[in-house]
């Protein structure tokens, strides 16, 4: 049960079943072959522009990936992202298969003007991968990874997923944070910082970038490293997409045992105030082998209460003197912790619930759980049979608060968890009164929290976006007026330029 297993029960999972025939039924059918029309689209302020028949035909001419145009088959599944609730249409989607037509797309779409979405796992719950009357820029071919097993570093192209690289990483006994959902694209979750269940003990995956490639908003492909325009690199790492398309990642490997003991259990409701103060006390003085996830949730027909979720990677002689307090915060309703194969619990929850539900989430960062907090989170939490609900809190410090809150873009070093309200519907009902219900619950909750995570970025003013960098931001605008001062790039957490 973590930060994202509510969510997977909900929207993730709704699509996650067909996720991956998705991308392979686009890759077959392959572009048109003829552009029959002029096209209608949007620029990037909202305004409708025209794109010339000859001129999209020679964007796709010049692909040795795909342009998908509304009318195609593979562009009705494309467009798609994971959240149902989300139904866009672009204009063109082009699916690149190397840097080379990821620079031809990037182009087109400076030249023309375009609105420019970036999907890689699509798990942006609001819609930033995708947009109406744009361009979609979707780098589901762009996926490998090489591992040098001596070096410890793996090379993982933009596109790829975090299943990709937790496996073949781990064939070699070498992992680095990779999330906690396999299908999560590698791009998204590691720009906007990268939590996951190692991430105590070895650092956000941010942390563990050693350098990245990327298109920039100009065409140029970039190298992104410490000693190769090092701004770049300090920026794209919390940054967000808001300085080009990460076309590939090296990250740093960690040795590790393949074993860990993870699971969740689960407690009655009316545990779930002893339960989540024990958590505050205990997760604070978890070693940094110790992950511990907690929260409240309320399924429908299948579990209301309180539970823990853990990820225990350190020495399994002492893992029973850390798991036991655990299995004791209360009466157990289930206990599913046990020995289990690391990149098995990756995947844990990837597909668990059939039904296309949509969604919606707010979270905040917490720098401590205080008992009034417990209190205001249990008071508001209301269980309803139209709505899945969960107020998840992932386990943060360890290794991520040792890290100085000005060395990368990631500026929220000092907090202790992050703080997730994930709420989901089935498609078909009027979610409107549902999301004003958490909009206003998750009010009571804010006093509590400092900033919140960019990746799970919702319906936050552009004033709260530019606050939540910290004192980061002036140089992210500087350099933003460097890479790319037109905000091509403007679908994401955004830094707005000043030129």
């Amino acid at each position: 049960m973590h930060r994202r297993r509510f969510l997977q029960l909900s929207v993730a999972a709704a699509l996650a079943a067909n996720i991956q025939a998705r991308h392979a039924y686009a890759a077959i059918l392959g572009a048109a072959n003829t552009v029959s029309a002029d096209v209608n689209a949007i620029s990037g302020d909202g305004a409708e522009v025209t794109l010339k028949r000859s001129a999209v035909q020679e964007l796709g001419d010049s692909l040795r990936g795909n342009l998908l145009l509304p009318g195609h088959e593979a562009y009705e599944e494309a467009r798609h992202v994971l959240n149902p609730s989300i139904d866009k249409h672009p204009a063109l989607i082009v699916q690149p298969k190397g840097v080379a037509d990821v620079r031809n797309a990037v182009d087109f779409a400076r030249e023309s003007s375009l609105l420019v979405a970036v999907k890689c796992g699509g798990h942006s719950s609001s819609g930033k991968s995708t947009c109406d009357g744009g361009m979609m820029i979707d780098l589901s071919l762009l996926r490998s990874t090489r591992v040098d097993p001596t070096r410890r570093i793996a090379q993982v192209s933009g596109g790829s997923w975090l299943g990709d690289m937790d496996h073949d990483t781990m064939a070699f006994g070498l992992v680095t944070t990779a999330g906690t959902v396999s299908h999560t694209g590698v791009g998204g979750l590691t720009l906007g910082g990268g939590f996951g269940r190692l991430a105590r003990r070895y650092g956000l995956a941010v942390d563990n970038v050693r350098g990245v490639e990327l298109v920039t908003a100009d065409g140029r492909f970039v190298r992104a490293y410490p000693d190769e325009n090092p701004d770049l690199y300090w920026a794209v790492r919390g940054g967000g997409g808001n300085f080009g398309v990460a076309t590939n990642f090296e990250f740093q490997l960690h040795p590790m045992q393949r074993q860990v003991i993870g699971g969740t259990v689960g407690f009655p409701l009316e545990q779930a105030k002893d339960v989540l103060n024990f958590y505050a006390e205990y997760s604070a003085t978890a070693p940094d082998e110790l992950y511990i996830d907690a929260g409240v949730v309320s399924r429908p027909e299948k579990f209301t209460g309180a539970f823990l979720h853990v990820c225990y990677s350190g020495d399994p002689a002492q893992a029973d003197k850390y798991l036991d307090p655990i299995r004791k915060a209360g009466t157990p309703m289930f206990d599913e912790i046990k020995a289990v194969d690391y990149v098995a619990l990756q995947k844990s929850g990837d597909i668990s619930d059939p039904r296309a539900r949509g969604a919606y989430l707010k979270s905040g960062f917490v720098e401590g759980i205080s008992p009034a907090l417990v209190d205001t989170l249990l008071e508001g939490f209301e269980p309803n049979p139209e709505r899945g609900m969960a107020v998840v809190w992932q386990h943060a410090g360890g290794a991520i608060g040792r890290v100085a809150p000005d060395a990368m873009a990631f500026a929220h070093r000092g907090i202790s968890h992050d703080t997730l309200f994930i709420m989901d519907w089935a498609m078909g009902i009027d979610a409107t009164p549902h999301i004003e219900w958490l909009r206003s619950y998750f009010a009571t909750v804010a006093p509590y929290t400092r900033g919140f995570y960019t990746n799970d970025l919702s319906d936050e003013s552009q004033a709260a976006v530019n606050k939540n960098y910290a004192g980061n931001y002036e140089r992210l605008v500087q350099i933003k007026n460097q890479y790319d001062p037109t905000n091509l790039f403007r679908l994401n957490a955004n830094v707005v330029p000043t030129v």
